[in-house]
């Protein structure tokens, strides 16, 4: 009897589990759309170079105008607060 009550919560259990995993599936989050980039203005974005730091350097950047993170035309002498440097 004991065994039967096991088996059943087991049972429960893995369906539990499996509907969370299909309804995690279901209901996934889209990735970021280009529209969820920062504006120039919110990030500081400047024409020029901040010292010897540009965009040109920078792992957001898309050659050969474009960036990840900041919407518009991007040059790549460039910077914005978004920079990150490339390994």
């Amino acid at each position: 009897m004991a065994e039967n009550r096991m088996n059943g919560m087991r049972r429960k259990v893995l369906r539990a589990v499996a509907g969370g995993i299909s309804a995690g599936l279901l209901f996934r989050l889209p990735r970021a759309a280009a529209s969820d980039k920062m504006s120039q203005q919110q990030a500081e974005y400047q024409d020029r170079p901040n010292g010897l730091y540009s965009c040109g350097m920078c792992t957001q950047f898309e050659p050969p105008k474009s960036c990840k993170a900041v919407d518009g035309e991007i040059s790549s002498d460039g910077w914005c607060k978004a920079f990150v440097l490339a390994d």
